[in-house]
Formats: structure tokens, C-alpha cells, sequence
């Protein structure tokens, strides 16, 4: 997509998907305590701030960089038509 390698578009993916994990983070953990967490069975989630912030963090990092890499895939053309664009396509 647009000239890029594919080790460019990882990085862009990872890169966007960093910044939105940044965003969410402060959002959620500004309306939300990370002591006050608790299980459904309304036992106390028991890890430190630190690790919640952490482990939040990844998981909002992986979900949006699979988004990302999701739009990436579906904005890209398919590989006939990346072949017939690259005039190596076969009739």
C-alpha cells in the first residue's frame, strides 16, 4: 500500500496502534481506579497499580494494532489485483 514495505507498514501498524493504547490509557484510568477493580465474583483483582496500568496498556496496545492491521489488510488490493497492477497477471 502506497510504495511501503512491508516492514514500513508493521512499524506504521505498531506505531498508531501505540499512540491509540497511550490515549485509551489515560482515558479509562481517569475515570477509573485501578484498587476499585474487581472480579465478577466481586473479589478483588489484587494486583498493584503499576500492573494494572501495565497489563491494561499491552492489552489496549494489541487490540488496536490488530484493528490497524486489520484496516491495513482490507484497504489493500488483493494480490490479483496487486498482479495485473504489476503487469506480471497471465491471461
Amino acid at each position: 500500500m502506497n510504495g511501503l514495505s512491508r516492514a514500513q507498514q508493521a512499524i506504521s501498524v505498531l506505531w498508531a496502534a501505540f499512540l491509540t493504547a497511550g490515549v485509551l490509557e489515560i482515558i479509562v484510568f481517569t475515570l477509573v481506579d485501578p484498587g476499585d477493580l474487581r472480579w465478577f465474583g466481586d473479589e478483588p483483582v489484587g494486583l498493584e497499580p503499576r500492573a494494572v496500568y501495565t497489563l491494561a496498556f499491552l492489552v489496549f496496545w494489541v487490540v488496536s494494532a490488530l484493528g490497524a492491521a486489520l484496516a491495513l489488510l482490507l484497504c489493500s488490493p488483493s494480490g490479483r489485483s496487486r498482479r495485473a497492477a504489476d503487469g506480471s497477471a497471465h491471461s
